[in-house]
């Protein structure tokens, strides 16, 4: 079946102006500050589409040009366990992972899978650029897996330090390569040898972010709860290391506003960090645009400090035009920050609850909603989405083998770029 690309324009979140996608448009050419860039879809009304299957049957609100292999959606239900131990009537989890119980099939076990299979899908077939992705774990597990199983060409820049991260049910097609920042370094330091090698035409960089496809992908999450509840929910919790996930619900909840049948209300917006690494947490405290002061070296001290390691970007989209500031300042909601202590109780407190494991993140996110649910920030009689971005892990490693990948070329950051580029090409 030929896949019909839906219709769309772009609009710069910070000036209000519509403009064409040029195919890869990340920014607007006549923007005159930091801003986002949000689609505008033709298609105004929510409809799930049934002749595609997986993760496409939200295609309607995705900046797609085709369609790829083995996808699979979040997976959104009425919580009891959890709900009754926290006293809510109506909390629905949105899962995305592995727990074949109640239907989610997520072979790397994470919410970046949503990601993947947007922005790869945003590709044209015959493109012949490197797409280049830096992730501190889980995003990189994600684009690998789903470009090893499509056949497109990918570079992944990780720390070293969290190469464990980097597991799979099979080895990797070899259109897949692997570059890493030594031990020590941190996910900002991956970020930095992505943009010395995307100097280079033969590589694109994914854009973070900035892609709408990452964007809107990470967006069918709240899709999958309105599947579900029929109306767009009162609050909605995540634990955050860009914020990029926040957003992009954000941006669905207005879409969903202007179809108008799920409500006309803006869901509160509860994100959380892992203690100490709070840096949008601190900015957030603070009522400032701007992030607070973090230096490079006591960033790297509080990431290597945090359990969930993932939620350890210290330059997010939180002040730009579009990015999180402005929608937590659109929608309302509060900021909560969790130790390490507590998402492991809370770890440990849902997977009793609920019957499945979660991961850090994951888990940060829970404690956020107790904390939350003792404040009374929200009523035990509200609809409340709790995202639960990751899990499944260790029982998909009981159904599954598992293979872990290598860095094919461990590289030092301060290196100059041309000198990087060199040793990178020689990979393809």
């Amino acid at each position: 079946m030929t896949f019909t690309p839906v219709k769309y324009k772009l609009m710069n979140c910070g000036t209000g102006r519509i403009f064409e996608d040029e195919g890869w448009t990340l920014a607007d050419p006549q923007g005159d500050g930091p801003a986002l860039v949000r689609a505008v879809y033709e298609k105004k009304e929510f409809e799930l589409r049934k002749d595609l299957d997986g993760f496409y049957k939200f295609a309607n609100w995705l900046p797609i040009k085709r369609t790829l292999l083995h996808s699979h959606v979040p997976v959104t239900y009425k919580s009891k366990g959890l709900a009754g131990y926290l006293g809510l009537e109506n909390l629905y989890i949105t899962f995305s992972g592995y727990f074949p119980k109640i239907g989610a099939q997520m072979a790397t076990c994470s919410f970046k899978e949503t990601e993947a299979y947007s922005v790869c899908a945003r590709l044209p077939e015959n493109h012949d650029k490197v797409l280049v992705v830096a992730s501190a774990g889980n995003t990189a597990r994600a684009f690998a897996q789903v470009c090893s199983d499509n056949n497109i060409p990918l570079l992944l820049s990780i720390p070293y330090d969290n190469i464990n991260a980097l597991w799979f049910h099979k080895p990797l097609n070899d259109c897949v390569k692997i570059i890493a920042a030594p031990a020590g370094n941190d996910y900002f330091d991956a970020i930095v040898l992505a943009d010395k090698v995307c100097e280079s035409p033969k590589f694109m960089a994914e854009g973070g972010a900035k892609n709408i496809a990452r964007r809107d992908g990470m967006g069918t999450t709240l899709l999958s709860a309105v599947e579900v509840i029929g109306r767009i929910p009162d609050a909605y919790f995540q634990a955050i290391g860009s914020g990029t996930g926040t957003i992009a619900v954000w941006e669905n909840n207005l879409r969903l506003i202007e179809d108008g049948r799920f409500g006309k209300h803006r869901m509160r917006l509860y994100p959380s960090q892992n203690a100490p690494f709070t840096i949008m947490y601190d900015s957030w405290k603070a009522h400032t645009r701007q992030l607070v002061p973090l230096s490079a070296d006591q960033a790297r001290a509080e990431a290597a400090e945090i359990k969930a390691k993932v939620l350890s970007n210290r330059k997010p989209p939180y002040s730009l035009a579009g990015g999180l500031f402005d929608a937590m300042n659109d929608a309302g909601g509060d900021m909560f920050k969790v130790t390490n202590s507590e998402l492991e109780e809370w770890k440990e407190r849902f997977h009793e609850l609920e019957g499945i494991d979660i991961y850090s993140a994951a888990a940060v996110a829970v404690a956020s909603l107790a904390q939350a649910t003792e404040a009374k920030s929200v009523r035990k009689d509200e609809v409340i989405m709790l995202n639960i971005t990751g899990g499944g892990e260790s029982l998909t490693k009981k159904h599954h083998d598992v293979v872990y990948a290598r860095p094919d070329l461990v590289i030092d950051t301060f290196l100059p770029a041309e000198e990087i580029i060199r040793q990178v090409e020689k990979l393809f």
